[in-house]
């Protein structure tokens, strides 16, 4: 309803009085029931407006007889609601929406929702027929949809799962060399693997990539049961007296050999489940992102314990009672075996043809080996068991890539598997001179895990903190700068990024600009986004809706930038191959070719293209572009805008989370607090300047977010003025309110719609302070006097957005940090920074004013402290355990050591990851820094998880073997120095093979992970880091633990004492 104040005045009525017309004109009532002829009626007053005709005729009062209505005095019509935010898609206008899931809830089961309910009312929005004929049809297109990122962690982790447990078969194969007891070994992880995810569904743990890593990092410790069980039980059964062990035999044979590691194994589990408490108990974000990691790892170590305990022993009777004593039923089988391999050829393939068919013919001819030559029939079984195993895992896994032949990654694959394999055999090859010489030279050998521990402290700590008790003088030294450049210690921060495979650009205009020009800003953005070869899709958004979820200005933008994926990927997240002639070009459905290195850059789909799973990857980014970062620095060169502020590099969850933790739109920044926004701008401009000199902070990111800036138009009421004509404050507000503002009085009611009404002056009478000056305010007289009568209008710059916080007012000061460095040192750079300037008086800050660094620093600061309480106490309880098993302190504190040896290999591979010379070498063309993803590594939530579940593994070599050293001593009681070394020799070299299998399976099982490069891996690779290069070290245990077994006892025979309390 738009006034005429001309018309007011003719006809005599004020804008109060048709404001009371509109509220009137538009009610319905109940009248409660009436009763005819023996019926109950309900009694309506229908009175709701139904169109513009309605509120015309509404009457405001009569004059002579004549009724005035709204439509002598205004013009009704429909009209737009205030505008406060808009959506661009790709430089062209569209409307948006949001849908937000409840919370708990699934995302990607929400998803699916909201796509089938998309698609249900699709049918029924609008269209239209054009003058040409073609019709046009509002369309409902997702522009942010996290399937895919879901679909590709999952598939990510599900791949390398699956390379892990198949890569945890072939060493188990290799290392027991028994094809029966493999078997029981590896039939025992996939069925840990599916009872885990039964527990997972029982408990509610959703399968996300944190919660998958906790079984990816268990599948090494999940065999160690079998494997030290199966090792134990092949042992007792090559005894003299039970080597053709059957029946009854072979159950008290298969009883004793379980139970003798039996305590060992229970008490590796233990500790392996309790050092992962301190997980339970982290809070937060980290909370919520780990804890089902730590529920699926116990999961799954407990659903290994329960096979090892139940169903292990059960199968090892059924495998090793088997025989086929009849030559018939033998030569049966084997053609079962190849007619099997020739039915399932269409299936899988030509290999498990060959394999099969090789296995039965191999069978079928060991009747005519000699008798002496007659194990060779199993030695070439487990060779053509191993060499299929090895090609499935080359041609899943490809860590060479796709253009690479499979034999290639065939040889690559078994070649780091056998490097491995043949390292770690060389030690129990030779383990017992190397142990006897250690047991000779108990301080010689010692220099070396006392060296490793010191090796890790200062890959951790760094050169500056373990030595900073030096001379000034000393470290001033080019040599000691040199070292301290070597060792500068790890970088901290709070998490590791998520490649999500979008960007949010967050820029934000000048306080004072208006809609249409925020509107051409995210335009010309938008236009820009999308012309970069790598954008999928840009969407940019200014302002806000009318919602509390989205508190934004006008001036603030949010352009979400989706960039396709290094590679075309499948539904899964996988990536898809496709057809390729002999000279590597990818051949088009249209019959033509196209070559990358001839051809140039071009932008193809996977529907141009042919699938064939034996082709090769095709790449939609450009040579030049390596990693995501490349991507955001073509943003940056391009969103370089005058009138627009930089943004950091931000993604849409983790912009989120970092939002709704700290209230600003960066990873990192300042906080200043003050007693008025005067001051606090000011402070934070000074700030804004001295950050800008911080070596570690990007300068061009740094930005204080101009609390005032926007321009204020005041209506500074005269007080006598409005004493002289009989009004009141209130009464110039009222009608000023309405007038300018414009005031909803009631509300169309329009089926399940609900439309405002309400009443102001027409736009071109409110549209400048000289129209504004005009409006008439009524005063208790009747004479209508004009505002400019009244009041004082004038221009001044006021708050743009007012914040506080603890019931202080406050503003942002938002940074980045430059490539390579960590967040955490990032901000203590800053902290020292500009605490020396305060020093040296270079800042002043005013009184009543402080600042607080915010951001994910303080998440990491929170999450330190609590860790640093929780690990310590889970170390206490991993060692009580100890103490339970062995019963003094001393021979607890001998197996604890693994810890402080395994906890500095942690250290030492990730120092590794950090050199420049660490795998700088490449194999057919591909740097093995890029497979294996070999970059620096800072100390975060995640790494601290990697070292928490390396602590409950460290202790299990020694434990296994500390625990036969101990029964060893029991059986023999050794009386001098020499009968004690013998004894430990003895034990050793019964403990050493199971250790050795136990640490292998670890060890090379998480190289699948190591090599992954799919979305989810920034965060698993972390992980498995500390675990990875702990194991490597903790090997040494096997020495280590050994030699202080010696030195305790040697040193207590000396002393005197006769018995040893074990």
């Amino acid at each position: 309803v738009d006034v005429d104040p001309n018309a007011l005045r003719a006809f005599g009525v004020s804008v109060m009085d048709v404001m009371q017309a509109v509220s009137k004109s538009n009610l319905d009532i109940g009248a409660e029931t009436i009763e005819l002829n023996k019926v109950e009626y309900v009694i309506r007053g229908l009175g709701y407006v139904k169109s513009l005709d309605d509120l015309n005729e509404a009457v405001i009062t009569v004059r002579d007889n004549v009724p005035v209505r709204i439509r002598d005095v205004a013009k009704v019509s429909f009209g737009p609601a205030p505008r406060r935010g808009g959506l661009d898609k790709d430089g062209v206008e569209a409307v948006g929406a949001v849908v937000v899931a409840r919370y708990g809830s699934n995302p990607l089961e929400v998803i699916n929702n909201v796509k089938k309910k998309i698609a249900e009312i699709e049918t029924g929005l609008p269209s239209k027929t054009l003058a040409d004929g073609t019709v046009s049809k509002v369309t409902i297109v997702p522009f942010y949809d996290r399937t895919g990122l879901i679909q590709e962690t999952i598939g990510t982790l599900e791949s390398a799962l699956s390379h892990e447990i198949l890569i945890s078969i072939i060493v188990i194969i290799v290392l027991i060399f028994n094809l029966r007891a493999s078997l029981i070994v590896s039939f025992l992880l996939p069925v840990g693997v599916l009872m885990t995810f039964i527990a997972m569904k029982w408990m509610g743990v959703d399968a996300n990539i944190v919660a998958l890593s906790g079984i990816a990092i268990a599948i090494g410790v999940m065999v160690d049961i079998g494997i030290v069980d199966v090792e134990n039980i092949i042992r007792h059964l090559e005894m003299p007296g039970n080597q053709n062990a059957r029946g009854k035999r072979l159950i008290q044979v298969i009883y004793e050999a379980t139970a003798e590691v039996r305590g060992a194994v229970t008490v590796a589990l233990a500790t392996t489940v309790v050092s992962f408490l301190p997980v339970f108990v982290m809070e937060g974000a980290e909370g919520k992102l780990f804890t089902p990691l730590a529920f699926t790892k116990t999961f799954a170590l407990l659903a290994s314990y329960l096979l090892g305990m139940i169903v292990l022993p059960t199968l090892a009777y059924y495998f090793f009672n088997f025989r086929i004593d009849t030559r018939r039923i033998k030569n049966v089988l084997n053609w079962t075996l190849i007619i099997t391999g020739v039915l399932i050829v269409s299936i899988w393939g030509i290999w498990p043809v060959l394999a099969l068919t090789a296995i039965g013919i191999n069978n079928l001819l060991a009747p005519r080996w000699p008798e002496n030559r007659k194990h060779f029939t199993n030695l070439i079984t487990i060779a053509i068991t191993l060499l299929f195993a090895v090609y499935y895992l080359a041609i899943g896994w490809l860590p060479l890539g796709a253009h690479i032949s499979n034999f290639s990654n065939y040889l690559f694959v078994g070649s780091i598997i056998a490097l491995v394999l043949a390292i770690l055999s060389m030690i129990v090859y030779f383990y017992v001179p190397i142990l006897e010489w250690a047991l000779r030279n108990k301080w010689t050998f010692l220099i070396l895990p006392v060296a490793t521990i010191f090796f890790g402290i200062l890959a951790w700590q760094g050169v500056h903190r373990v030595f900073g008790f030096m001379p000034e003088g000393i470290q001033k030294t080019e040599p000691w700068q040199s070292f301290n450049k070597t060792f500068p210690g790890l970088g901290k921060e709070f998490m590791p990024a998520l490649n999500e495979g979008s960007f949010l650009l967050m820029p934000t205009s000048m306080p004072h600009a208006g809609i249409e020009m925020n509107q051409e800003y995210v335009e010309i953005l938008d236009k820009r986004l999308s012309a970069i070869p790598e954008v999928e899709i840009a969407v940019g958004k200014w302002g806000r809706i009318n919602s509390a979820l989205d508190p934004a200005p006008v001036q603030m933008f949010e352009n979400t930038i989706n960039y396709l994926p290094e590679f075309i990927l499948d539904e899964n997240g996988r990536r898809m191959q496709f057809k390729v002639d002999k000279e590597g070009s990818f051949l088009l459905q249209d019959g033509s070719t196209y070559n990358r290195e001839h051809d140039g850059y071009r932008k193809l789909t996977r529907d141009q293209l042919i699938a064939d799973k034996n082709g090769d990857n095709f790449r939609q980014w450009r040579p030049e572009i390596k990693r995501p970062g490349d991507i955001w620095n073509e943003i940056v060169k391009v969103t370089n805008i005058p009138g627009l502020t930089s943004a950091p590099r931000l993604q849409p969850i983790e912009t989120r989370l970092v939002m709704l933790s700290t209230g600003m739109r960066a990873p990192m920044g300042l906080k200043v607090y003050g007693p008025d926004l005067e001051t606090i701008e000011k402070a934070g401009i000074e700030l804004e300047t001295f950050l800008k000199e911080v070596p570690s902070i990007k300068a061009a990111s740094v930005f204080y977010d101009r609390a005032v800036g926007a321009p204020y138009i005041e209506i500074k009421l005269n007080r006598p003025a409005i004493a002289r004509y009989g009004m009141t404050v209130q009464d110039v507000q009222e009608i000023l309110q309405v007038a300018v503002g414009g005031m909803a009085l009631t509300t169309s009611v329009e089926g399940r719609e609900r439309f405002p009404i309400r009443v102001r002056y027409a736009r071109e009478l409110r549209s400048s302070p000289e129209e504004i000056k005009k409006i008439l305010i009524p005063s208790m007289t009747g004479v209508q006097v004009p505002l400019g009568e009244l009041a004082d209008i004038t221009y001044t710059r006021g708050p743009q957005m007012i914040r506080s916080e603890n019931t202080f007012l406050n503003g942002y000061v938002i940074f980045d940090k430059v490539d390579g460095r960590a967040e955490v040192d990032v901000v203590e750079d800053a902290q020292k920074f500009l605490k020396e300037k305060i020093e040296s008086g270079d800042l002043v800050l005013q009184a009543g004013v402080s600042y607080a660094f915010a951001g994910n620093y303080e998440n990491q600061i929170r999450a330190t402290k609590r860790l640093a309480i929780v690990i310590p106490l889970s170390l206490i309880a991993v060692f009580m355990l100890l103490f339970f098993q062995f019963k003094t302190f001393t021979a607890s504190s001998i197996h604890f050591s693994g810890v402080f040896v395994a906890f500095a290999g942690g250290f030492i591979m990730l120092w590794l990851y950090s050199q420049p010379w660490f795998l700088n070498f490449s194999i057919s063309g591909i740097e093995m820094r890029d497979m294996f993803q070999i970059h620096t590594i800072n100390l975060s939530v995640a790494v601290w998880v990697g070292f928490i579940a390396l602590f409950g593994i460290a202790t299990d070599d020694g434990v296994l073997m500390g625990t036969y050293i101990h029964q060893v001593f029991e059986e023999r009681n050794p009386k001098t120095v020499e009968e004690v070394r013998e004894a430990v020799v003895i034990a050793g070299s019964k403990r050493v093979r199971p250790a050795m299998m136990t640490s292998a399976v670890t060890i090379i099982a998480l190289l699948p992970i190591l090599s992954s490069t799919g979305k989810g891996a920034d965060i698993m690779i972390p992980m498995a880091i500390p675990t990875f290069g702990g194991m490597i070290i903790q090997t040494m245990t096997m020495f280590v633990v050994p030699i202080l077994q010696s030195f305790w006892r040697e040193n207590a025979m000396k002393n005197g004492s006769k018995h040893i309390d074990t």
